[in-house]
């Protein structure tokens, strides 16, 4: 190991990763904000420890919307036991071998082969359950940084008060310093008694010993990476690696991307007004209805009745006192609890439509159907069909990528053709416009059936014309779907055909049995 400053005139990362927490600290600061209001612990306060003790939101509707919709984004953009993509081949390739009898078909059934070699992979290595974790930090705080494990056993996540980051004005990641605590026994046996010397001579060298380890991933020329760490401020030679842009092994996910930002913002700081006045409307409910709650007995100090004797009465006591000399003391605030009640139930039913919950999609009454619960589900799903679209690039690609490379790193992938095979994701705002075309099919169907019920309408509409205005109306491609007229001509041409002769069939037959029967007569009358 030698000083970080003196290899290649790279920074000492230490100093690096201070001077770029200075333009990370106002998203850090609103991140734990949000955090406070929804779930505490995935943004601690800062100098945390095993001791510290975090602050209980009053209201439960933050960390259940977040929980909620991170549990969606997880089913629709990485379903299981479904590929979230499909390996296309490109069309020249494919125009070749249209002419080659099998070739396409046995080349979609080796793309098909790959995507369920990928989709095992993942649903047998512990990636999901990082995911669902990222998603939360990308909702409460905006953003999250993943390290995905060589062989791809497993993945670190850190979350925002952890790393630090660097873009260009379009948002194009430059660089990452990541920080780890790291124990003096995790420290490889020949690099350990030099560390020792760094350590201050006030600390043991010991397993309690805390070291500081900074890995930096820099863009060194397009499409290029480089990645080296430093502990304690010492280089670490064996931790130099090279990268590209395929196999980065590195992620920085950010919610919703601003220009000219390094960093993201989260949904809950869109709703962050709605969950400071819902908490402070919860606190004066609860404050208030304990001190109603309350009960006391005010006695005269004057009357009959004597205080130690009422205090010590049991219930259902007989005593010596006066009605009137006792009252009980009353928090005439009823009214007042009535309108923060209301608007605190107003609140949180807008937030519960921001984080999709269930209680926002079935609304109150005895008769609520299935379908309008269905039709309910899809408006407030396909109202994240924005995040559904980002996400698709941001999220879905990049972890896709990393999957396949390490599989071919490994062996267990065939090299597929640059440019060649390429992935098309079909989950996310993909699924939401195929769930539309089916609504717009099942539409489609209805106004045709209805129309076909409808006695004598033949004679003041054209049925296909109205087919055709309808469809465009609706957005459908009736290409291949309506049958044309000369088609359906000779189809009922046919089964015209096909009646008469099921009709006419047993008249010949009862016709050739009358003329056998008269044959056999005039044979035995002819001796």
């Amino acid at each position: 190991m030698s000083p970080s400053e003196d290899k290649h005139n790279r920074p000492n990362l230490a100093q690096r990763y201070e001077q770029l927490s200075g333009i990370r600290s106002s998203y850090l600061d609103r991140a734990r904000e949000c955090a406070a209001l929804t779930i505490p612990t995935l943004i601690p306060p800062e100098s945390n420890s095993s001791g510290t003790k975090y602050p209980t939101p009053r209201q439960s509707v933050g960390s259940r919307g977040v929980n909620s919709i991170s549990a969606r984004y997880l089913l629709t953009l990485f379903p299981p036991n479904e590929p979230f993509f499909r390996l296309t081949v490109a069309e020249s390739v494919l125009a070749e071998l249209s002419g080659t009898e099998g070739a396409r078909g046995e080349v979609e059934e080796a793309m098909a082969s790959i995507e369920r070699s990928i989709m095992l992979k993942m649903e047998t290595t512990p990636i999901r359950p990082i995911i669902f974790e990222a998603f939360k930090h990308l909702i409460v705080a905006g953003n999250v940084c993943l390290h995905f494990l060589p062989g791809l056993e497993g993945a670190k996540l850190f979350r925002l008060d952890r790393y630090v980051c660097k873009r260009d004005p379009m948002g194009n990641l430059l660089e990452i310093i990541v920080k780890e605590d790291l124990s003096l026994m995790e420290v490889p046996e020949e690099l350990r008694e030099e560390l020792k010397g760094t350590l201050k001579a006030s600390m043991k060298h010991d397993t309690e010993d805390s070291l500081e380890l900074y890995t930096c991933v820099r863009k060194k020329a397009p499409g290029e990476w480089e990645v080296w760490q430093e502990i304690n401020g010492l280089y670490v030679e064996a931790s130099e690696g090279e990268y590209t842009d395929e196999n980065l092994p590195w992620l920085v996910f950010r919610y919703n991307e601003i220009t000219g930002e390094d960093y993201g913002r989260g949904l809950v700081e869109e709703y962050l007004g709605d969950l400071r006045a819902l908490e402070g409307l919860r606190k004066a409910i609860l404050d208030g209805a304990a001190a109603a709650s309350k009960v006391i007995f005010l006695v005269k100090p004057n009357g009959t009745t004597k205080q130690r004797a009422l205090a010590q009465a049991e219930n259902g006591a007989i005593i010596n006192g006066n009605r009137q000399d006792v009252d009980v003391l009353q928090v005439d605030k009823y009214a007042d609890f009535k309108v923060a009640q209301e608007q605190a139930a107003a609140i949180e039913e807008s937030l519960s439509y921001a984080f999709l919950l269930n209680s926002a999609i079935q609304r109150n009454g005895e008769r609520v159907t299935a379908e309008e619960i269905r039709y309910l589900a899809a408006e407030l799903e396909t109202a994240r069909g924005g995040s559904y679209s980002a996400f698709t690039q941001s999220i879905q690609r990049p972890t896709l990528r990393i999957i396949m490379s390490a599989m071919e790193a490994a062996g267990e992938l065939p090299k597929l053709p640059k440019g060649i095979v390429k992935p098309l994701i079909t989950t996310g705002i993909e699924a939401i416009g195929r769930g539309n075309d089916l609504q717009k099919l099942m539409q489609f169907v209805g106004i045709l059936e209805q129309v076909s019920k409808a006695e004598g309408l033949e004679l003041y509409l054209d049925k296909g014309e109205l087919i055709k205005r309808t469809a465009a109306s609706l957005n459908i491609d009736v290409k291949g779907l309506v049958i044309p007229a000369e088609q359906r001509a000779e189809m009922q041409q046919e089964a015209m055909m096909q009646s008469m002769i099921s009709q006419g069939l047993p008249n010949a037959v009862n016709a050739l049995g009358g003329m056998a029967k008269q044959e056999m007569i005039n044979q035995q009358q002819q001796p």
